[in-house]
């Protein structure tokens, strides 16, 4: 990150205050502009060379949507396949990976579309979105060597991408919380393929 170099913000320490298995709890300190040194709370993630999200999309121009519970809401929220790169994979080998994992379907063709920060106010996380067409059911083999986690518990929905936001906002109207990223993700994808 290239800051203006008239302008003194920089961290200047760093505490760990808690640390488990895939998340790190931090207090940081800072130089505002003013020059005074403030204090941040902030996570980030450890056991990971980063995170990606999956935007599916069957030959059929249906996109794979999950229902998955989430025990920080204590909800279902709807979402995109996703996950953490924690297996020593390149980004894309886990973007094929969490596909098969939490849809049950595969794609040869995957392009990474967009990268950035989650949570800028509290993470310093990033994703890495891939695009995934021709998608289909994978092979029984593939099931097998990549089957669903379970600490998951998902549900996959199938909808055609042109009325996507439609599905998300009828399942959140039903109780489901919709993931925000979702509808930027469809419009990324709709854009990408004309719809």
């Amino acid at each position: 990150m290239n800051m203006p170099e008239d302008k003194p913000l920089r961290i200047v320490g760093r505490k760990i205050v808690w640390e488990g298995r895939f998340v790190r709890a931090m207090l940081l300190e800072y130089m505002d502009d003013k020059g005074a040194v403030r204090t941040w709370e902030g996570v980030e993630r450890v056991n990971c060379e980063g995170i990606v999200a999956i935007i599916p999309i069957t030959t059929d121009g249906d996109i794979l949507m999950i229902r998955q519970y989430r025990p920080t809401l204590n909800n279902f929220v709807i979402e995109l396949p996703a996950g953490l790169n924690d297996k020593g994979e390149t980004l894309i080998e886990a973007a094929k990976r969490e596909l098969i994992e939490e849809t049950g379907y595969m794609s040869e063709n995957l392009e990474l579309i967009a990268e950035g920060p989650v949570s800028t106010g509290l993470s310093t996380e990033s994703m890495s979105v891939y695009l995934a067409t021709n998608v289909v059911p994978a092979t029984p083999q593939l099931l097998a060597l990549y089957p669903m986690d379970e600490t998951e518990d998902i549900e996959l929905i199938k909808t055609p991408l042109s009325t996507a936001n439609e599905k998300v906002e009828e399942l959140c109207r039903t109780g489901n919380i919709a993931d925000l990223k979702m509808y930027g993700f469809i419009a990324l994808a709709q854009k990408k393929l004309g719809c």
